[in-house]
């Protein structure tokens, strides 16, 4: 296989999972390690691709688009994984939920668990429990309003979620990495979500499979930091969250 051709599947099989392992390609193409080394360092001089240990990983995320256009992509990947997480809601218990579309997804399946305490930053999920008569007790989070995503956030934000002590927090970062961990895009909305999951028991992210192996600018957490991890990517892809500490994982594919 020419070098052109061996970097053009190693580029392949990144853009399909976001990482990979140096054995793994090199088992693939059937070529030495030393080889795929080699293609590495020239692919990311090229800055086509971002070396870790042990594999490469996309050079960069891809530029976060307005929540709009969000919420018309991977619909059906975010219902089954919101399906998938609310059977993780006990009735009566407390959660902390973040602004995302994919949490305002989760909102839709949350109305059919009764009698939460339901503390958020988000307008759609605020809005979604109350639009369906849930009797849930709901409490959005007082501070600055968010221009591009209908949220609040900000000191006072902050602040209030201090105040509280939840049994679970729901977050839907922007990207996951099993080096970097929780990411987001948006300092303000990485504050809000560090705070989640300073105040609350037990963390849950709910990702689907286009936000793993890339890293943004803003970190949350770290992989041993979280509780569940909920995608519809492959369950062999999520075994490499599980070895970065992520005590449980569930793929709905």
């Amino acid at each position: 296989m020419w070098v052109d051709e061996r970097q053009q599947r190693i580029m392949e099989m990144i853009g399909t999972v976001g990482r990979v392992e140096t054995d793994a390609i090199a088992a693939e193409l059937q070529v030495s390690r030393e080889t795929i080394r080699r293609d590495l360092l020239l692919l990311e001089r090229d800055g086509k691709l971002r070396r870790v240990h042990g594999g490469a990983v996309r050079a960069d995320p891809p530029p976060e688009r307005p929540f709009r256009t969000r919420k018309r992509v991977q619909m059906d990947a975010k219902r089954d994984i919101a399906r998938a997480a609310v059977a993780l809601i006990k009735p009566g218990s407390s959660c902390f939920i973040d602004a995302g579309t994919t949490t305002a997804t989760f909102a839709q399946e949350l109305v059919h668990v009764p009698e939460l305490l339901v503390i958020t930053n988000s307008l759609e999920v605020a809005m979604t429990l109350r639009a369906a008569n849930s009797n849930s007790e709901i409490l959005l989070l007082g501070g600055l309003m968010g221009t591009e995503v209908p949220s609040t956030y900000g000191d006072v934000t902050i602040a209030e979620i201090a105040r509280h002590r939840t049994d679970i927090c729901i977050l839907s970062p922007v990207a996951l990495d099993p080096e970097a961990g929780v990411t987001y895009h948006d300092l303000n909305e990485a504050a809000v979500a560090r705070a989640m999951m300073r105040h609350t028991s037990r963390s849950l992210i709910l990702a689907d499979h286009t936000k793993l192996g890339w890293v943004s600018r803003s970190v949350v957490c770290a992989c041993s930091e979280i509780d569940d991890l909920i995608s519809n990517a492959d369950i062999a892809d999520l075994a490499q969250y599980r070895e970065s500490g992520v005590k449980n994982t569930r793929s709905t594919h």
